[in-house]
């Protein structure tokens, strides 16, 4: 399983459920590699998303603790177990999680590879990352070029989990 997000450099991705920076080429990246996948987001991150619909090209999987919600477009499931007995089905390099904070703090053990779009600004923040430069199990594969938007200098990483659980080994269980 994948995972991708933008961070800022104290690793907040948010305020309000929603990005604090939005770049142009980080959200060309997110298509790209999101797009003809499953993603898997949380209800209140989905609500931020252009007219709170899910994504199009994609299957969309929300993870929420309701489990009488019901989303047009999307799969919900309340539980990882649910979420597991879906997804491991899937080609695993075609699965992506995608936020918002909780999501990424419960599923970040089972992700194997994690594209950071990690942006050099420090806006206010109050939802936050895993700082994975602090995590035994993750290094940088690739440390991408350093680029620049209207005077906001970012770059695109690639973490890798060396020690990624296994959909069987779930923590819930």
């Amino acid at each position: 399983m994948n995972l991708i997000v933008a961070v800022n450099d104290d690793w907040g991705i948010g305020k309000d459920g929603t990005q604090s920076v939005v770049l142009p080429e980080d959200r060309k990246l997110f298509h790209r590699l999101t797009d003809g996948a499953t993603v898997i987001v949380g209800r209140r991150t989905l609500m931020d998303f252009p007219g709170g619909k899910p994504l199009t090209g994609r299957d969309n999987i929300v993870l929420s603790r309701n489990s009488d919600l019901k989303i047009n477009g999307a799969t919900v499931v309340s539980s990882l177990d649910e979420l597991f007995e879906i997804i491991e089905k899937l080609p695993p390099d075609k699965v992506f999680v995608i936020g918002g904070d909780s999501v990424f703090k419960i599923l970040l053990p089972y992700v194997t590879t994690a594209y950071v779009t990690k942006i050099h600004a420090s806006p206010e923040s109050d939802s936050f990352f895993p700082n994975l430069d602090k995590l035994d199990n993750w290094t940088v594969t690739d440390a991408g070029e350093p680029l620049s938007h209207n005077g906001i200098d970012y770059a695109f990483l690639t973490y890798h989990n060396a020690a990624p659980l296994h959909y069987q080994q779930r923590e819930d269980n």
